[in-house]
């Protein structure tokens, strides 16, 4: 791969924002590695490095995990996102690459609007949440906004919400890296961006926890949302370049 350094540097990145925004890391990788390599790939690479990520959070965040969530959250999460990495064959990965620009602006104008937006914290939203963040995670890539949006109406400790989320999103991973094993989108010559994404992993989710402790959630909240918006942007625009 060319600009190997950058690439590195970007996943780096996108990983401790991932952790202080709450939403994880695809949410940055997805767009990000999508300008080294082509969408399918990024989707098999994302899945993986996912799972490195999600067990760096549960080892450094693990005062507590919400059982209850784990399973109304988890278990339709995963469901959905089988059947979304399954559906994401058939579709051109152009495609897919406008679908997650659209998702992300319409996300981060979303939340900057509505700032105070809360779901319920009942049992049917949290399984309606669960769903659509999976279903969203194998078709494009994401989902964890979804997610952290649902886990954020139950006003979990942030330890407790960080582990969780990691836990689902750890089965979730799971279940799409095999389903995007089989579809092709896991190349041999993509591998050896493993062990360097799990350092990256590691290092990017330690910095998250240290700036956590000093920097305001809701404030650090906005940067990223603001962010999102313009890795949106920016998507879209390398989506009508190259057609």
């Amino acid at each position: 791969m060319e600009n190997l350094a950058l690439f590195i540097f970007l996943a780096l990145i996108a990983e401790i924002l991932g952790t202080v925004g709450g939403f994880g890391s695809s949410l940055f990788f997805v767009p990000i590695a999508g300008y080294f390599l082509d969408f399918h790939s990024v989707l098999g690479i994302t899945a993986v490095f996912h799972l490195t990520s999600n067990v760096s959070k549960i080892a450094m965040f693990r005062n507590g995990i919400d059982k209850k969530l784990l399973i109304h959250l988890g278990i339709p999460s995963v469901i959905l996102v089988i059947i979304g990495a399954l559906l994401s064959s058939y579709f051109s990965s152009d495609k897919l690459e406008l679908s997650l620009g659209i998702f992300l602006i319409i996300l981060s104008v979303f939340f900057l609007i509505k700032k105070d937006f809360e779901l319920r914290p009942t049992n049917a939203n949290a399984i309606a949440g669960g769903s659509i963040s999976g279903f969203l995670a194998g078709l494009i890539g994401t989902g964890g906004a979804v997610r952290g949006l649902t886990l954020t109406s139950f006003r979990l400790p942030m330890a407790v919400f960080i582990a969780t989320s990691a836990f689902i999103d750890l089965f979730i991973d799971a279940s799409r890296s095999v389903v995007y094993f089989f579809n092709g989108y896991i190349h041999q010559h993509d591998l050896y961006l493993i062990p360097i994404l799990f350092v990256v992993s590691i290092v990017g989710t330690y910095i998250g926890k240290i700036i956590l402790r000093s920097v305001s959630e809701d404030r650090f909240r906005i940067i990223v949302l603001v962010l999102i918006f313009i890795t949106g942007i920016i998507t879209i625009y390398k989506f009508f370049m190259h057609e």
